[in-house]
């Protein structure tokens, strides 16, 4: 496509005002080629040759060196830079060579399994015995015992190895006996609390291949970020050989930020608010489809997924049924036969379009994509230069364009596209020690095999101490210096979700029928999602809940014709529980890190329009609390800035609540999250401290690095957030600097200004108010 004529095209249009806030040409660059230091397998070497894949680019030679050399090694190199060869040239040459080795692949997805195996299985030199296989929860029952038995190269994914290997080792005997390679590909995937079940499961897999007397190398493949031999070594246990020069070539892309424009009836509103992003994100869609150019959105949630492709079908049907019949949506809790069905549509071409969730952030090969629009900042710019990076995977010109949304983050980054193109990525951070995550797993390896003193090793210094409770807990019991599990604990990884920090998840079914639509829902989006009187989507259709059962976990919906989505309230309280670290800001303000119980509850509901947003009201809700222990930071003001704030007699309660909601909005900037990932609470006077306080916290049990980022960077965080609020054009705070969609509060009391005199005097700049 000529990214640059349409983009000027917009332009052009009657409706542009301006969307166009930034727009970055990157240029193509050409492959920087590199040496393996011992030659290839001739039959290997003649399948690369035949493919056009030799020379191996310089990352790729660099890290299969190191594997020779017997290191752990992590490959860290942008998306369609040819990663899977790191690890596919390795595995294959070993192969090759006759021995016995076997090789187990894990991806974050199934989708990304599946297309990893035909690409493995059309790498793999003609006449060569290579077995190669996908276990998983939808490979066949009467498949699986031969998979087991003689297949040397598995594709798996964490959840299987969880739920289905590791518990049933004594019959993977032959495979983890022989396991030679580990590989952990998108390994940036595994942050927050999914990366810190994963490293509890690799350190399982560890220990039950030490048992069977192997010491397999471990390979991990992720998207550009600013620690992968810290982010490998968290989650392996082990020193890694870090590779991030990338020598793969790359085609020209524009890069375009786009800022929806104010909304009608904003003109002279004190708190003015923008366009809906995903009516911008559907009208920019549905004009590409109709150019016939491939294009993928991406969107937060899985209801913003369906929003835009009912909003993209119901525009191309005004001009062509045929055509509105070529988009669909994608997410990951479709179930199997769904999701293949799209992958497949837009490999072929037969789709055009498709919304999706970041379920197709990762590799899956779909084909020759040409545009990725991104309904606001993904939360890290690693996601987002993958998320931009799926379109022109094949050195082809492309575009890319970020819708932003009307929050601090988004408006900060529409202002200063300088911060998001001419800065580092962000560290990923994972909690492996977090007790709500390690304990677990210490049941899940007792039931494998009894714990030892010596497991210490590979679960970290807080091992006794998780053990001790455990045993205090009636769950494990001691016996000639080993731990077993209770007869009453039968299996224990079935009650550990790897995607959330405790729980099962909810399943949504269709009250009429009793048809299960979506599974694995967790409880925290359960309750915000799935109350009663929610509309959920699903594959584009509405449903209304009826139920939600919590002793069972099942969302209970049917069919509707409402034409509004709904929006859950929370409110939120906090109590200090252990302060850990303490520091002085630059104008003698006092910064916490520490443990708190926060409990939450959502209270009631919102009924939005679609696409104009438009509330029709809210619903109360009566749902139980839910209480949960995690780590924060909190602030205190400088006492001459609170001095101030008191004698001019200005509200320092809606100052301090504008203040935490920018600054929760602004810190993904700083930390590999999302906002979602965290939650604040301010008040004039705290019980615990006695004082003003503004807290943000995890928003998981026990924590998982995010605030504790905070913490580190914390005089770069109020000045990004004073940017934030100052710079934004609005006179009273709007969604774009102090509101918040969330907020349990109804956004009230909030004050701008005042917030802007907190973060000046934070940051020791007594400007007055």
């Amino acid at each position: 496509m000529d990214a640059r004529a349409f983009l000027e095209e917009l332009r052009r249009q009657p409706s542009y005002q301006g969307q166009l806030t930034h727009i970055e040409s990157l240029p193509s660059r050409e492959a920087s080629a590199g040496r393996l230091d011992a030659p290839l397998h001739p039959d290997l070497e003649c399948a690369l040759r035949e493919r056009g894949l030799l020379p191996l680019y310089r990352h790729q030679a660099e890290a299969i060196n190191a594997l020779a050399r017997g290191e752990h090694v992590v490959v860290a190199t942008p998306a369609a830079s040819g990663k899977s060869l790191c690890y596919a040239v390795p595995i294959l040459q070993a192969m090759l060579e006759g021995s016995a080795d076997r090789a187990l692949l894990l991806y974050p997805t199934k989708a990304l399994a599946r297309d990893q195996l035909r690409a493995l299985d059309a790498l793999a030199p003609r006449g060569a015995r290579i077995r190669s296989a996908i276990y998983d929860g939808d490979t066949p029952s009467e498949e699986r015992a031969r998979i087991r038995r003689s297949v040397r190269v598995i594709l798996s994914n964490p959840d299987m190895l969880h739920v289905g290997i590791l518990p049933n080792h004594r019959v993977w005997a032959q495979t983890l006996a022989g396991l030679r390679f580990v590989v952990l590909d998108e390994a940036h995937v595994y942050r927050g609390v999914f990366g810190s079940h994963v490293a509890g499961l690799v350190r399982r897999l560890r220990r039950l291949c030490a048992r069977y007397g192997s010491n397999p190398q471990f390979i991990l493949c992720s998207a550009t970020i600013a620690n992968p031999g810290d982010l490998a070594g968290r989650l392996a246990g082990l020193p890694f050989q870090e590779v991030t020069a990338d020598g793969s070539p790359s085609g020209s892309k524009e890069f375009a930020f786009w800022n929806p424009p104010f909304r009608d009836d904003a003109k002279d509103h004190p708190m003015p608010q923008r366009k809906s992003p995903t009516g911008e994100v559907a009208q920019l869609m549905a004009g590409l489809v109709q150019r016939e150019v491939r294009t993928m959105a991406f969107v937060r949630t899985r209801r913003m997924a369906e929003l835009v492709y009912r909003s993209v079908r119901d525009l191309l049907r005004r001009e062509s049924v045929a055509l509105s019949q070529r988009v669909a949506p994608y997410r990951g809790t479709y179930l199997p036969e769904d999701r293949r069905r799209v992958e497949r549509d837009l490999k072929s071409g037969r789709l055009l379009g498709v919304a999706t969730t970041n379920a197709l952030e990762l590799g899956i090969d779909v084909g020759d994509l040409d545009a990725s629009l991104l309904t606001g900042y993904p939360g890290s710019v690693a996601s987002t230069w993958q998320q931009a990076g799926r379109s022109g995977r094949r050195g082809d010109a492309s575009l890319a364009l970020l819708v932003a949304r009307d929050n601090p983050l988004d408006q900060y980054l529409m202002r200063h596209p300088d911060f998001f193109f001419g800065r580092s990525h962000e560290e990923a951070r994972i909690a492996p020690e977090n007790p709500y995550i390690l304990a677990p797993h210490l049941l899940c390896a007792a039931y494998e095999a009894p714990l030892t003193a010596g497991d210490e090793a590979l679960f970290g210094p807080s091992f006794p101490q998780r053990v001790a409770e455990l045993v205090e807990a009636g769950l494990l019991r001691q016996g000639k210096g080993r731990w077993f599990l209770e007869p009453s604990v039968t299996y224990p990884a079935q009650d550990v979700s790897l995607r959330a920090a405790s729980g099962q998840g909810y399943t949504v079914v269709e009250s009429t029928t009793g048809r299960i639509m979506e599974a694995g829902i967790e409880e925290s989006v359960a309750f915000a999602q799935l109350h009663p009187g929610a509309v959920y989507l699903h594959q584009g259709e509405p449903y209304m809940v009826a139920d939600l059962d919590q002793p069972t976990r099942t969302a209970a919906v049917a069919a509707t014709d409402a034409a509004y989505y709904t929006q859950a309230r929370e409110l939120a309280d906090i109590r200090v529980l252990n302060t850990y670290k303490e520091r002085q800001g630059p104008a003698g303000s006092r910064v916490f890190f520490g443990e708190v119980e926060v409990t939450s509850q959502v209270v009631a509901y919102k009924r939005l329009l679609h696409l104009t947003e438009q509330n029709l009201g809210e619903v109360p809700l009566d749902l139980p609390p839910h209480r949960f222990t995690t780590m924060a930071l909190w602030f205190e003001l400088p006492e001459e800035t609170l001095e101030d704030i008191l004698e001019a007699r200005r509200d320092l309660a809606g100052g301090l609540h504008a203040a935490e909601h920018a600054a929760i909005g602004v810190l993904p900037l700083f930390a590999l999250c999302d906002r979602n990932d965290i939650g604040g609470v301010s008040t004039p006077l705290h019980m615990d401290t006695g004082r003003p306080e503004v807290f943000i916290y995890d928003g998981y049990p026990g924590g998982v690095g995010i605030t504790e980022r905070g913490f580190d960077i914390i005089e770069e965080l109020w000045e990004s957030t004073l940017r934030a609020v100052s710079e934004c054009p609005c006179r009273a705070g709007c969604p774009g600097c102090i509101q918040s969609p969330k907020c349990g509060n109804n956004n009230q009391p909030l004050d701008k200004a005042v917030a802007a005199a907190m973060l000046r005097g934070l940051l020791g700049r007594r400007d007055g108010l």
